[in-house]
């Protein structure tokens, strides 16, 4: 991989990398954070690769108006090879950057549920789904993993999108459970999510390392 550190695109302070600056930190890959929201989007040139996270946001918006230069952004790491993670809302701009797009769902997709996958490089979960906007697979891309909502997760040369959140654990759901207001309108409790999340979270671990170093390889040696 190389020297230049990897770059970390985190949309507020209820979203940091999590499990996956604990990955990171284990591989012993470098890396930064830019904070979106208060700071410009780094030039993704300039990085070993791109990892855009989650966002109470959609990325079919123009507001806030880092969400398009944030999808800029990605597109140029697409166009100079810069391999690119996105992860819920980041899955949903990297597939927008693709010339994909994304749809809103009839209903929100909350809690930790399984997905169907369709390679070995993506576990089954339970992953914590937390999402009401649905990504599309992008033109070129292949969908590895389908939610009983949609896809979960596509791949495209060095590039990988991801629906859910696998750099979530039991605290980081519980606190957005906590949060939201709308909650109720999923058929859900804050109680409900951490009852998911005792039995979930920490066996979530250990596939999202799996997940992690599947899309590093894969950028280290596109297929």
């Amino acid at each position: 991989m190389s020297p230049k550190p990897g770059l970390i695109l985190q949309h507020g302070e209820n979203g940091p990398p999590a499990r996956f600056g604990e990955w990171l930190r284990e591989r012993g890959l470098p890396f930064v954070v830019a904070h979106i929201w208060e700071e410009p989007v780094p030039d993704a040139r300039k990085f070993a690769f791109v990892v855009s996270l989650g966002s109470i946001h959609s990325a079919a918006s123009t507001e806030p108006a880092w969400i398009q230069h944030e999808i800029a952004a990605l597109r140029t790491a697409a166009e100079h090879d810069v391999p690119a993670l996105g992860l819920c809302f980041g899955g949903q701009a990297l597939s927008v950057a693709l010339e994909g797009g994304t749809d809103p769902l009839p209903a929100p997709e909350i809690g930790w549920i399984p997905i169907e996958s369709f390679d070995r490089s993506v576990p089954g979960g339970p992953w914590l789904q937390y999402h009401s906007e649905q990504m599309r697979v992008p033109p070129g891309a292949r969908e590895l993993a389908r939610s009983p909502a949609g896809p979960a997760v596509f791949t495209r040369g060095p590039h990988m999108g991801v629906q859910f959140h696998p750099e979530a654990d039991a605290g980081l759901a519980n606190l957005w459970a906590q949060k939201d207001p709308d909650l109720p309108d999923a058929g859900l409790t804050p109680a409900d999510i951490a009852s998911q999340s005792a039995a979930h979270a920490q066996p979530a671990r250990e596939q999202a390392f799996r997940l992690f170093d599947a899309w590093i390889d894969g950028a280290v040696k596109p297929a």
